[in-house]
């Protein structure tokens, strides 16, 4: 599993990953309002957006039978358009959509629909040789290194949070995303939430005016570049950081509580969200004391009546996307953490599972 962990994240790193499904998968244990698609769900799909998700559509893929799935991980804005352009069958992105983005898919004749599909850690890696595994850090100090104010890694305010901890003098060499990123948007949310300078002089989104560092194409760019360069940092999604054998901070929380990414402290980030009518969740420095801060959710995307909007696959990509959504919101929900990803809590999958169930090709559903 972790052979193929890599090989994922090895695809990521061209930004167009081919997803041909093999092996078989059992049958679903879905409740009845998103049940096992019929064997009608095969065939080609294809779809387009988070880098962030990318790992887990290329297990999931090859977990399908019949089912190939074609996913290019391009970023979460371009996965946005490439759906209201219908030039992929779904989108994949990490925040939740905007008005203007929901009406733009709209426009292909059905109304959006974004379905909450697993959460993941935004890491905050580094690469500074003799600093190794147990630094902290908080908000106030991550949005200073990012707004060029903390430029050692010895800084006073670093050395404040690490009592005791050896701080070389190596300059810090600011690393973040290039392109319209998901992850992007749930590091600067962070950010922004607990940094009023930030806020004010960054603020946040898919895209952002940086006043510092290197930019980098996707998780794999930005992780590629942590990697090559002594004394750099990185926002990058725990899977990419493991992958590259990083070292990441643990994080202050809202609680006060110093807590490093893990599969637990990802889940708690989720728990006690308010979920909208249209399941646009956005988890943004939470409460638990147990939560890490800097989770993101990523959501797949699609128009409620998928052969109406026009998809390039037609009806028999529509019942191949659903058969792919309900696979992952039942049993690839279950093996998750063989990427390092953790799964929806039970309120939000249930909401998850309702909107799968609901799809619809020419008004008649597709799921259950």
């Amino acid at each position: 599993m972790i052979k193929n962990k890599i090989g994922a994240l090895a695809g990521v790193a061209l930004l167009a990953l081919g997803l041909a499904a093999c092996g078989s998968s059992s049958s679903s244990s879905s409740s009845s309002s998103a049940g096992a698609t019929s064997s009608s769900g095969s065939g080609t799909i294809s779809g387009a957006g988070s880098t962030f998700a990318a790992p887990v559509y290329e297990q999931w893929a090859s977990a399908q039978s019949g089912l190939t799935v074609n996913y290019q991980a391009v970023g979460s804005g371009a996965g946005i358009t490439s759906l209201g352009a219908k030039t992929v069958d779904f989108g994949a992105s990490d925040p939740p959509l905007k008005p203007e983005d929901e009406e733009s898919i709209a426009k292909n004749g059905s109304p959006a629909v974004q379905i909450p599909m697993f959460l993941g850690a935004i890491t905050v890696s580094y690469n500074v040789p003799g600093l190794q595994t147990g630094l902290k850090l908080d908000g106030k100090t991550i949005a200073g290194i990012y707004l060029g104010n903390v430029k050692a890694w010895n800084d006073a305010e670093i050395k404040a949070l690490n009592p005791g901890v050896t701080l070389p003098s190596t300059a810090i060499t600011v690393i973040h995303r290039s392109d319209s990123s998901g992850t992007t948007s749930g590091f600067t949310s962070f950010l922004a939430a607990v940094d009023p300078e930030f806020k004010s002089k960054v603020g946040e989104g898919k895209d952002v005016q940086w006043p510092t560092g290197t930019g980098a194409k996707g998780n794999a760019g930005v992780a590629g570049a942590v990697a090559q360069t002594a004394g750099a940092v990185g926002y990058v999604e725990q899977a990419y950081a493991l992958q590259h054998k990083f070292t990441y901070a643990a994080v202050k929380n809202k609680a006060g509580k110093f807590v490093a990414p893990s599969l637990a402290s990802t889940t708690a980030a989720a728990e006690g969200v308010k979920v909208p009518a249209n399941l646009g969740i956005k988890i943004s420095n939470p409460a638990g004391a147990g939560a890490y801060p800097i989770t993101s959710q990523t959501f797949i995307i699609v128009n409620k009546d998928l052969c109406k909007a026009g998809l390039p696959g037609g009806e028999a990509a529509a019942k191949g996307v659903v058969k792919f959504i309900v696979y992952g919101l039942n049993e690839g929900q279950s093996i998750l953490s063989q990427a390092d990803y953790a799964s929806l809590p039970a309120a939000i999958l249930a909401k998850s599972k309702e909107a799968a169930g609901a799809l619809e090709c020419n008004g008649s559903p597709i799921g259950g």
